[in-house]
């Protein structure tokens, strides 16, 4: 392939952030994560062991699964996300190597952004969507007031001090992707604490886009 992916429609968008994620845990937590109903999983590559969890979180969950990697910083680390069979692609930046690599294998993109600069840029190399990145430092504020001058179908999603607290007002500056990290996931919880997380930021993005 010769292109990025769309973003796919999910039930809910969510994406878990997994850091720190050991791939003796990494089947267990990502099946209470994707129990719960968050259908996206992101593996960053500064994890243990990031490609072993992702290969064998892709042959524990459903096809309908988003598995894929963070912190994906050059093209050989795309060549390794593919090789384990991850699909989703997130950087911390926006690299035209990375994205280029990524468009060969037919990856959903999303790369951070922080500026209109980036984000025209990124959008410009095919993103499938945009990571506003840290999220908790540009607000909703800042976010709605580059979401005004972008493409109305660019989807827009928000990472980096975001909580289920925090869906609402991001919903209103027009973001439908949330990434959730240490608010879902730190290493040394239970998968039973991981999954009643899970289930609050599932109900909590329920009432926030009014799904019954």
């Amino acid at each position: 392939m010769t292109e990025t992916a769309p973003f796919p429609k999910l039930e809910r968008g969510l994406v878990a952030i997994l850091r720190g994620l050991k791939p003796s845990e990494a089947v267990a937590i990502c099946h209470a994560i994707f129990g719960a109903g968050i259908e996206a999983i992101e593996v960053p590559l500064n994890s243990p062991k990031p490609f072993v969890s992702i290969d064998s979180i892709v042959e524990a969950l459903p096809p309908t699964a988003l598995v894929g990697a963070g912190t994906v910083l050059t093209a050989a680390d795309v060549d390794g996300l593919h090789k384990a069979g991850g699909r989703l692609l997130v950087s911390p930046n926006i690299d035209a190597e990375v994205m280029d690599r990524a468009m060969q294998y037919g990856m959903v993109t999303m790369p951070g952004v922080f500026t209109p600069t980036e984000a025209f840029q990124a959008i410009r190399l095919g993103a499938s969507a945009l990571k506003f990145f840290p999220a908790s430092v540009l607000g909703a504020a800042g976010i709605s007031a580059m979401r005004a001058v972008l493409p109305a179908s660019v989807l827009v999603g928000a990472v980096g001090g975001v909580s289920d607290k925090d869906f609402a007002g991001y919903k209103a500056a027009g973001v439908s992707v949330f990434g959730l990290g240490s608010s879902l996931f730190k290493p040394g919880m239970s998968v039973d604490e991981v999954a009643a997380r899970a289930k609050a930021a599932v109900q909590a993005w329920d009432a926030a886009f009014g799904v019954a």
